[in-house]
């Protein structure tokens, strides 16, 4: 050291990046539990995720990676160099007059069976490889000279349909020719670079590095520069594993798999959005016990009534009673109106049965998942607020079937498989060479769903009864005894049957809230329909829209709890 200002040792530079806590500390941990859900509400598929689906879900800070190894914007730089002296160095205008003329030079070479010869003849002329592979199958012979002629030619045509898609996709200002071979391969390169650019166009945005495609990527970088991009990629996939095991996502040997703590989590997320929404009523969710007849006893008391069980009694009150009445002395005797009986608490539960269509018509703008969402929310509202409550789901569609809470999320709408305008259809279901799977699935079958309900609420020791039906029109099936009947459109007789069942439901005490979702067919008579079960139900009708669905169920819930317990 020369001077006192003058200063040794080594100076370290940050480079914003901390290889032990990664990433920041500060950052919320990233959410890996929706995506999933959101794929699996979707699709319905309980396959297992792979490292690639849920690295997407991974939001990391780009400040992260910046000044570690080679920067994406080198990278794509270096992309960009070799794309464009790709472009400036070939034309294809030769190359496509090579495929169109070799192609037309093996068609000539062809000799088509007679039947056949027209057809064949058009295809080649108008280029069309679905009419050369229709041609393949009505050789007949796929061992015929024929059949691997058009094998062969066939292949050539897909070989100029990609020259000319080369030629058109991307600008060439060169003047070297390419051959057949050679454009093919220049072809599969360039849509390399431009999958590699926007991979790293993304991870500019997002730093999620892990999307990257590190084996196409090693074709242009240098060695060095992978090998430090790589460990960066290794260090996000270890932080994915670790988040997703501690959000339930179980990693097997084909991807990771959702546990019944990735349900928990999922349905926790759900009803923080449902109250956040609602936060001004959030308070007085917990209402007091009803006053009367039950296990817990207060300290409030009452005067002794006939009928009462003297197990609730309050010894002392009732004793020092007696001695006040009659002064002391013994033996103390006890009257009637010396007896106070201790009031007691009594937490009274709800059934509810919660049917849900599954029919055709909910696949339109994804009904469906919105009312998957709404049952996972509203099945964890009462596992974890009101844990003696009776929960049954009913998936309603040409039939009703029961589901467990683990069926839900794979639930799909049943696939249309009649297309006439008018169905008039009637099956004696207790035939036993008529089976479910010959029935048309996509219709609306409420009033089985409405009879199944109420046998499993009737069951239920308790007078608090109600059944939620979440569905976005008319019925247009029903049962009488064991003929079931598919009516389309929408018939009076459908909905007969359907009122019989749910005023059958009304006498006995269960209550009927219809969630009637929008869609671009409903009509003014499925309103009315609506309006005609809840007022001969005394039940109610609600509109919902998307989204909004399962905030609606999750509050009327809370909100009838409010009035049975108050």
């Amino acid at each position: 050291m020369t001077s006192k200002q003058d200063l040794g040792g080594i100076i370290h530079t940050y480079q914003k990046f901390d290889p032990v806590e990664f990433p920041s500390p500060t950052a919320p941990p990233p959410d890996l539990v929706s995506p999933a859900f959101e794929h699996l509400l979707y699709y319905g598929s309980t396959r297992n995720l792979t490292e690639e689906e849920l690295a997407r879900a991974v939001h990391l800070d780009p400040s992260q990676i910046r000044g570690l190894g080679p920067s994406l914007e080198m990278l794509m730089e270096m992309l960009r160099q070799r794309k464009r002296k790709i472009l400036e160095t070939y034309e294809t205008g030769q190359v496509q007059s090579e495929a169109h003329q070799t192609f037309h030079n093996q068609a000539s070479q062809v000799k088509p069976p007679a039947k056949l010869a027209k057809a064949f003849q058009e295809a080649v002329r108008d280029e069309q490889l679905h009419d050369l592979e229709r041609l393949w199958y009505r050789s007949g012979d796929e061992q015929g000279q024929f059949a691997r002629q058009l094998l062969h030619l066939t292949e050539r045509l897909g070989e100029k349909y990609q020259i000319d898609e080369l030629s058109s996709k991307y600008e060439f200002t060169g003047r070297t020719p390419m051959t057949i071979p050679e454009a093919l391969e220049i072809k599969r390169e360039l849509e390399t670079i431009d999958k590699l650019l926007k991979q790293l166009e993304e991870a500019m945005k997002t730093a999620q590095i892990g999307l990257i495609d590190m084996e196409e990527l090693a074709q242009f970088a240098e060695p060095g520069d992978m090998e430090q991009l790589a460990q960066l990629q290794q260090q996000i996939q270890e932080y994915l594993r670790q988040m997703a095991e501690q959000q339930g996502l179980e990693q097997t040997k084909n991807g990771f798999q959702m546990t019944p703590r990735a349900y928990r989590l999922f349905q926790s997320k759900l009803l923080t959005r449902i109250f956040e929404q609602l936060q001004a009523s959030r308070t007085g969710r917990h209402q007091g016990p009803i006053i009367g007849e039950g296990a817990a006893e207060l300290q409030q008391t009452r005067p002794y009534e006939f009928g009462d069980s003297v197990a609730n009694m309050d010894i002392p009150a009732s004793f020092v009673n007696a001695l006040l009445r009659s002064g002391p002395g013994l033996p103390v005797r006890l009257k009637t109106d010396d007896i106070v009986i201790h009031r007691t608490r009594n937490n009274p539960k709800c059934a509810t049965a919660v049917l849900l269509d599954m029919s055709g018509s909910m696949r339109y703008d994804g009904q469906y998942i919105n009312v998957k969402r709404m049952g996972l929310a509203l099945e964890g509202l009462i596992r974890s607020e009101y844990p003696g409550d009776f929960l049954q789901f009913i998936e309603m569609y040409t039939f009703a079937k029961p589901r467990h809470i683990s069926e839900i999320a794979t639930l799909m709408p049943r696939p249309v498989t009649l297309y006439d305008p008018v169905v008039r259809l009637r099956a004696d279901m207790s035939d036993p060479k008529i089976t479910e799977m010959q029935i048309p699935p996509h219709f609306t079958n409420i009033q089985h769903a409405l009879q199944m309900a109420r046998k499993f609420l009737t069951a239920q020791d308790t007078p608090n009864r109600q059944i939620l039906v979440i569905t976005d029109g008319l019925p247009t099936a029903h049962f009488e005894g064991s003929q079931l009947y598919l009516l389309y459109p929408p018939d009076p007789r459908t909905e007969a049957a359907t009122m019989r069942e749910a005023q059958l439901c009304q006498r006995e005490g269960m209550t009927i809230n219809i969630f009637l979702l929008a869609s671009w067919n409903q009509t003014q008579e499925d309103v009315r329909f609506a309006y005609r079960v809840a007022e001969s139900t005394r039940g109610r009708v609600f509109f919902t829209a998307g989204r909004e669905l399962d905030r609606y169920v999750v509050w009327d819930y809370i909100a009838r709890r409010k009035q049975i317990i108050s």
